[in-house]
């Protein structure tokens, strides 16, 4: 599908820190409807299922009945009223997570054609591992990453150097 190639810099950078810590035979229920990257973890050799559009805000039934041994959510925190709720009930004992970082020079995501695509929450790492640590999850291991554009300007020039998305590796604390 991808010819070797991602389309986009945090696929390869998610798929490789994906790869570092979970194995291929290890089930996973990825956080999100299927979409690109969900494909391309299953390309890669790992079964996927997807959360088919549930709010997850006020409905963790398919958090809480999945038998996967790891979930993973790719860019869905930031769009929960409440992701504290749905760290507490995940099941597994495994978690891989990123989140885009918030930036000083740029506000928070807000899509004009769809309401539903908006951010609630862009972290900052610390908030994000606070977040996690305080729902019952240990991270074990953590990366950031920029994201550059090829536009010019101040903020295109500040998103070269500063780390755009944030990705953790996590555990549930053995005390839950």
């Amino acid at each position: 599908m991808y010819e070797g190639k991602f389309p986009h810099k945090r696929y390869k950078q998610t798929i490789d820190f994906l790869q570092k810590y979970v194995s291929q035979s290890e089930s996973i229920l990825d956080l999100g409807i299927e979409n690109p990257f969900s494909k391309l973890m299953q390309e890669q050799g790992y079964s996927v299922a997807n959360t088919k559009g549930e709010d997850l805000d006020t409905d963790t039934s398919v958090i809480t009945n999945s038998d996967a041994v790891v979930v993973t959510a790719f860019e869905i925190f930031e769009h929960l009223l409440s992701p504290f709720t749905v760290l507490k009930d995940i099941k597994t004992n495994k978690l891989l997570a990123s989140v885009p970082l918030k930036l000083w020079f740029a506000s928070a995501y807000r899509s004009k054609t769809d309401m539903r695509d908006r951010h609630y929450h862009e972290f900052e790492d610390w908030q994000f591992d606070w977040l996690l640590e305080k729902s019952g999850w240990q991270v074990k291991a953590r990366k950031k990453w920029t994201n550059p554009t090829n536009k010019i300007g101040f903020r295109p020039i500040l998103r070269w150097f500063t780390p755009r998305y944030y990705i953790v590796y996590a555990e549930r604390n053995s005390n839950n």
